[in-house]
């Protein structure tokens, strides 16, 4: 459409009394003077970040969204922001001349985008401030700011209209840009430490790499079904035994489960995966990335989540998760290998309510829920948990001393999990039997365990190094680093109804 069949579509629209209304009355306003309301471009001389660390006298070009505006006659005052600031502006009719005062002062609103070219001055109160000697409308906006974006109210349309919470809310943008730095600085680490950043499928013909339940999707030009990912492990093993000794991949996974504070169906995850480690080295290498990426994104290892304080400095306290297990038990929990046998013990002592036993198809899914619901609760500084079941991880090596107990540990802080690793298993033929337990275990009900991927056994088959992986929730790391509540506040389009 040209700028004449535009005018003549907004003169067409009946008028009345709403603010969009008045607004595209005033878009209208902006043709008929010959100015454009959407420019292509600004050529801006500083960021407002810059700008607020300009001196007085210094000349800028500035641009951003108009925030606040005060008028006082010949003479007013308006606020535009960025992502990483605000800064202060004045107009006035001397300064900018009547035809262009009248324009800014007639038909500017706060949300419309603006940039501007002046002087920095100091105001009476102190406050530095652009004095504008030209102002440009660069974008308008229809719809006005809201007016207040707070309260639980308002929860689901921060979510669905998340540009306005950013707008808005400053603790918003700043949880946004922490979590930038945060997947920076863990991509810079593992870059300086030998790791190389690869990238594998997220449609996966079997569903693997993880206890979870996928989600399936049609390849309609292939005319088969495939999974989203629920992990990348296989195939970033696979890159190892093609010769890359440090890899590591950050991406999406999808897992077709419950939501709660801590859990969403989409999710970011970190892995990676190094040759000749075991897990031993893998707790020393995350700990020393975690407590370093606190520091360096708070200033501080201590940091505040919830009701809780959390200290990353220091020794992390380790936990043996089989002898807790037994603990809470009564009983050796390697002992048990049927379900309806753990099921009576965990009844006798009444550890589970029965909604939750009946959800549990398997000796695994038992042990997991079992930890989730009686011990990890109570799990609030940064624990190493060591020592697991064997048939709890079916890609995780059996230790040397004890086949039944595999060498893993996850880290669990606040009551979530953060990061999980393990030596990894690199026997095809234990690989092989480990899958096929988990089809048993599919059998008989539990559609969470792992599909066997033969692929993946070939690939070991031919040879794989020793090496240990670390899977961490990115997502979970940004809330607890950034006091967030809820997964759904450090992500920026989170799914929703």
């Amino acid at each position: 459409m040209d700028k004449k069949e535009i005018m003549e579509l907004l003169e067409k629209e009946p008028k009345d009394n709403t603010e969009y209304s008045v607004r595209r009355e005033k878009l209208l306003n902006v043709y008929k003077s010959g100015r454009l309301p959407y420019a292509a471009k600004f050529e801006r001389t500083h960021t407002l970040k810059q700008a607020t660390e300009l001196e007085v006298g210094d000349k800028t070009a500035i641009c951003g969204r108009v925030v606040s505006k005060r008028s006082f006659g010949k003479f007013m005052f308006m606020n535009i922001q960025d992502v990483n600031a605000k800064m202060q502006i004045s107009l006035s009719l001397n300064d900018l001349g009547e035809e262009d005062y009248k324009f800014a002062k007639n038909n500017i609103d706060v949300a419309d985008f603006i940039g501007v070219s002046g002087e920095i001055y100091l105001t009476k109160t102190g406050e530095l401030t652009v004095k504008c000697f030209s102002v440009k409308l660069l974008s308008k906006a229809l719809r006005p700011l809201p007016e207040k974006w707070h309260g639980l109210e308002d929860t689901d349309l921060r979510y669905r209209q998340r540009y306005l919470d950013l707008i808005v809310n400053e603790e918003v943008r700043d949880v946004f840009v922490k979590r930038s730095k945060i997947i920076s600085y863990i991509r810079s680490y593992l870059e300086q430490n030998g790791f190389t950043e690869v990238e594998t499928p997220q449609l996966q013909s079997v569903a693997s790499g993880a206890v979870a339940r996928p989600f399936i999707t049609k390849h309609n030009t292939l005319d088969k079904d495939f999974y989203l990912r629920i992990a990348p492990e296989l195939y970033l093993k696979q890159v190892v035994a093609g010769g890359f000794d440090r890899v590591f991949e950050i991406g999406k996974n999808f897992r077709n489960e419950g939501m709660d504070a801590s859990h969403l169906q989409e999710f970011t995850m970190l892995e990676w995966y190094a040759a000749y480690w075991d897990f031993e080295d893998n707790i020393k290498f995350s700990e020393g990335l975690i407590k370093g990426l606190v520091q360096s994104v708070t200033g501080s290892t201590k940091i505040k989540f919830g009701d809780d304080e959390i200290e990353f400095g220091g020794d992390w306290t380790r936990i043996d998760y089989t002898k807790a297990m037994s603990d809470l038990l009564g009983e050796d929990v390697l002992s048990f290998t049927e379900t309806a046998e753990l099921k009576r013990a965990i009844e006798s002592k009444n550890l589970l309510e029965k909604a939750d036993l009946d959800k549990c198809k398997s000796v695994p899914s038992l042990i997991d829920m079992l930890f989730k619901r009686r011990l990890r609760p109570s799990i609030i500084q940064p624990t190493v948990l060591y020592n697991y079941p064997a048939c709890l991880i079916p890609l995780a090596r059996r230790n040397d001393e004890n086949s039944n107990i595999i060498d893993m540990f996850q880290v669990v802080v606040s009551g979530w999990e953060l990061m999980k690793a393990y030596s990894e298993l690199v026997d095809p033929i234990i690989q092989r039997e480990a899958f096929y337990e988990q089809l048993r275990n599919r059998n008989a009900g539990d559609d969470e365990a792992m599909d066997i991927d033969e692929a993946f056994v070939t690939a070991m088959e031919h040879g794989m190094p020793p090496m240990s992986g670390l899977g961490m929730g990115i997502d979970r790391l940004v809330a607890i680093i950034c006091n967030q509540p809820t997964l759904r506040d450090v992500i920026l389009f989170p799914l929703v109804k």
